[in-house]
């Protein structure tokens, strides 16, 4: 073989290498890429599953789920026990959350939790051993509104208007479901017909926390009749000894709720109340006269004792056809456990502080001492 031959077949060798080199050069170039992609891809997907884990199951969720931590639960079997139970999505998410946050002493028992919880609300209620969310809003009702006055405020609270609440609460469909749902608290007596409405005073006065934007109107005004019923079956065996029915019950703590001032004492005008019943004489209190009027002044005048009104209690004796507005714990207590007087008679001066008398004589010269003369 010349050596022209030689060197042919020599660069021959030398291209080929190069080309060997090329194509390894972009197999590996292709894998490196795909490894990347690859790579990025299943980046992507855990980030994207992470962060879904994160949020709540079902944000709009109100339905709860009865969940029981154990004594001696770990952190690792708490987070199972809730993936388990549909309240969380993913157990080693929310056991390395918690780890973050260095967050471990849970507590053991009982708790109603929902899909709507998220992570921090799910470990704050396992931390304290009540159930914690943070609500979207809330809404106080304070004690002695009637019910024109609550929807007021729900229509300042919520989307819905005051006619909208009052269509509610007036309709006899609503009130057979309360009936329906609450027999202990409302019962026939709400249906008589001289009641104004059939549930005022049955909407208990409390702050009622919101998890959802726009709750139904008829849930709402369901929560309140509820804590009402709850509240007065707490007492039921109070109730059947001193054979008080529940709408004389309400009905009787709402003359008080209105009486009520900043000092005012509860119990020792419950006792006059009823020494005035058992004397057969009328209560005579003022809120009766302005519920009758329908209207809120601050100050009745004598031509208004005069009203031709089933709920004035200047012209009839006993209690009112039904509550005149809702009533709070401190007011149903006093009904049911009243003070021992022989007072007949009371008022409050311009401080508000409640003077008593057992005698018409006596309460005239705390009438010309506190009122009159302060004018």
């Amino acid at each position: 073989m010349n050596n022209g031959s030689k060197k042919q077949e020599m660069f021959s060798k030398m291209e080929e290498r190069k080309s060997e080199v090329k194509i390894v050069r972009k197999i590996v170039a292709i894998v490196a890429i795909s490894i990347v992609l690859l790579l990025g891809v299943i980046g992507l997907f855990g980030y994207n599953y992470v962060k879904s884990a994160l949020k709540p199951v079902d944000p709009d969720a109100t339905k709860t789920i009865a969940v029981e931590v154990p004594i001696g639960s770990g952190l690792s079997s708490i987070s199972t026990l809730l993936e388990k139970e549909g309240i969380i999505k993913d157990a080693r998410v929310f056991k390395y959350y918690a780890k973050f946050k260095n967050e471990s002493q849970f507590q053991a028992g009982k708790y109603d939790l929902t899909q709507a919880m998220t992570f921090d609300e799910i470990i704050e209620s396992l931390k304290t051993g009540k159930v914690y969310r943070k609500p979207v809003f809330t809404m106080t009702i304070p004690e002695g509104l009637t019910l024109e006055q609550i929807g007021n405020i729900v229509e300042k609270k919520t989307p819905y208007t005051q006619k909208e609440f009052m269509d509610l609460v007036t309709s006899d469909e609503f009130v057979q479901k309360m009936k329906a749902k609450y027999p202990e608290l409302v019962t026939d007596a709400v249906l008589a017909d001289n009641i104004r409405y059939d549930l005022e005073g049955y909407l208990f006065p409390a702050t009622y926390s919101y998890f959802e934007e726009k709750p139904s109107l008829e849930s709402i005004v369901d929560e309140m009749v509820g804590a009402m019923d709850k509240l007065v079956k707490s007492y039921s065996d109070v109730l059947a000894e001193k054979k008080i029915s529940v709408h004389q019950l309400l009905t009787f703590a709402s003359l008080l709720e209105e009486e009520a001032t900043a000092q005012t004492d509860r119990e020792t005008i419950a006792s006059v109340f009823y020494n005035r019943i058992d004397q057969g004489m009328p209560l005579q209190t003022d809120p009766t006269v302005l519920y009758a009027l329908g209207s809120h002044k601050d100050r009745v005048m004598y031509k208004d004792l005069e009203v031709d009104n089933v709920y004035n209690t200047y012209k009839n004796k006993g209690l009112p056809p039904g509550p005149i507005a809702g009533a709070g714990k401190s007011s149903i207590e006093a009904t049911l456990n009243p003070s021992k007087t022989d007072y007949l008679y009371f008022l409050a001066d311009k401080q508000g502080v409640n003077h008593f008398s057992k005698t018409y004589d006596e309460h005239l010269q705390k009438v010309e001492k506190y009122l009159r003369k302060a004018e």
